[in-house]
């Protein structure tokens, strides 16, 4: 399945109280049951004023989905083709 990195515009992300950061993985998630098991949130990212998470989903259409349905931006959605790490090195 593939796998997506999405980049959200959220002014003020990295003040997000553990309270409002609470709340939003509680609707992400909310929503992820409804849409069934083929999307999935892998982790999330926050920096100051964007957040970047990772999702499982079938395509770029299911990952707006989920944002459409949750109230989220997505302001950048991209398909991730390969992934490295520092054992890529040893190869």
């Amino acid at each position: 399945m593939p796998k997506f990195v999405i980049e959200r515009d959220i002014p003020g992300a990295g003040k997000l109280s553990p309270a409002d950061l609470q709340a939003i993985s509680q609707k992400s998630c909310s929503v992820l049951r409804g849409m069934g098991p083929q999307i999935q949130w892998v982790h999330s990212f926050v920096t100051d004023d964007k957040v970047y998470c990772v999702y499982i989903a079938p395509d770029e259409a299911a990952v707006r989905e989920h944002a459409s349905q949750g109230g989220f931006p997505a302001n950048r959605i991209s398909r991730v083709v390969t992934m490295i790490d520092p054992t890529t090195a040893d190869k």
